[in-house]
């Protein structure tokens, strides 16, 4: 990861341009401009060996004007405050896109799961809940899995909040395993959510989904389930670019008959980490981390982190490319975006694109709430439902204005949040 890159100076730019474009005024655009409260706090852990070592933990809580907050905690050895501001920023816009009445939130902590043991995860994570147990809750902020955390680590905050208050509250985070207040559905509901605007958005450019090809970044939750997807659809998949973790590189694997996503499960790590050595065996090709980018294909998804589309390497996108699906938050510059736009490519930004997971997560909360849980088909249905709708108002409000699409995700999104602080009297 780029250290110069700052997440949440991107976000602010792209939020900028957007108060530009609706004519925001200077109140609204100060309140939305920056998070509304951040923790930042340490997590004292007691290691396998005996010895303390303490973590940096966050959460920011950006907008809460249309609900309670929602978002994911990051594990990740490079997570930065300045990160975590930008994805709660990213994640009121997401809420209000797909409207359902949720605020955006973040968290994170400082840490390599692959270098830590099953307890001392589980002591971050209740360490984590400890600090934050008067500031989140089922009706002010709620917690979600995100890089590198699980239904595991979710289950360990929520067994940790309900020690705290004495009660059972199902409803303070979700992505919780199902039978104990998860959704099914869930965990494909992002990669989902992706191919479910792709698929939109082919059909809006006339293109049969089964006649394209894509390269897809990263090879976690979301990837994995927007291949599955695109090729039951018919499309073919050429080459995941993943991660290395011993070889601290990025690699990319190709294909061209299509990747087979349960053959590279095979020899993938728990991490999305791809096994170098065995994948020359299933008839892979090893390419540079940066390849995937660079392929004679259809359809671009990154769905790994952000900063990965810059104004340098965007240069190098095949002219085949016709839409790009952003299922990671933030992965490209405005830089880019300008590179992009020229070249009349297709794109569906990325707190549209992967809504899918905080739709399902806001299902997950109303079954909680009822404590009554919908089978798997009609979590589904109604999650194309949603990403549907929500993909269609962007992209008419796109043609009838002559905007790019991520501008126009945006006067939808940043309309309904300022709309909201002015109902409330905040500005």
């Amino acid at each position: 990861m780029d250290k110069s890159f700052n997440a949440f100076a991107m976000a602010q730019a792209q939020f900028d341009k957007c108060a530009d474009i609706i004519g925001l005024d200077a109140a609204t655009r100060e309140l939305l401009r920056y998070p509304m409260r951040e923790y930042s706090f340490a997590i004292p852990v007691k290691m396998d060996d005996g010895h303390f070592q303490v973590f940096r933990g966050f959460r920011v809580q950006h907008n809460d004007a249309r609900g309670p907050g929602k978002g994911g905690i990051r594990f990740h050895p490079l997570e930065t405050i300045d990160t975590v501001r930008a994805l709660s920023m990213w994640m009121t816009w997401k809420c209000a896109v797909v409207d359902i009445p949720l605020g955006g939130s973040k968290g994170g902590v400082v840490c390599d799961p692959h270098n830590l043991s099953h307890g001392e995860q589980e002591r971050i994570c209740r360490g984590w809940v400890r600090t934050l147990a008067r500031d989140i809750g089922p009706l002010r902020d709620v917690p979600a899995p995100d890089v590198m955390t699980n239904a595991q680590h979710m289950l360990w905050m929520l067994d940790e909040y309900e020690a705290i208050h004495g009660a059972k509250y199902p409803g303070l985070i979700t992505g919780k395993p199902v039978g104990m207040g998860g959704s099914l559905g869930r965990t494909e509901a992002t990669g989902y959510g992706v191919v479910y605007t792709l698929r939109e958005a082919l059909r809006l450019l006339g293109i049969p989904v089964d006649k394209t090809v894509a390269s897809v970044q990263g090879f976690g939750n979301v990837a994995q389930y927007a291949i599955r997807l695109y090729q039951q659809y018919g499309g073919k998949v050429i080459c995941v670019a993943c991660w290395d973790q011993y070889d601290q590189a990025a690699y990319t694997y190709r294909k061209m008959d299509g990747v087979d996503v349960d053959e590279l499960l095979s020899i993938t790590d728990k991490f999305g980490g791809i096994d170098k050595k065995q994948a020359p065996g299933l008839g892979y090709e090893i390419l540079p981390g940066g390849d995937w980018l660079h392929q004679e294909v259809d359809v671009l998804i990154p769905a790994a982190l952000e900063n990965q589309l810059t104004a340098e390497n965007i240069k190098k996108m095949s002219k085949r490319v016709k839409v790009i699906a952003e299922g990671a938050n933030g992965p490209t510059t405005p830089e880019a975006d300008k590179v992009i736009a020229e070249r009349g490519v297709y794109l569906i930004p990325d707190f549209l694109a992967n809504a899918g997971g905080v739709t399902c997560s806001y299902f997950e909360q109303v079954q909680c709430n009822l404590n009554y849980y919908w089978e798997k088909d009609e979590v589904l249905h109604k999650l194309d439902q949603k990403m549907t709708s929500a993909f269609l108002s962007v992209a008419e409000l796109a043609k009838a204005r002559r905007l790019y699409m991520r501008d126009a995700a945006y006067v939808i999104a940043v309309n309904r949040v300022a709309q909201a602080c002015k109902d409330r009297g905040w500005v």
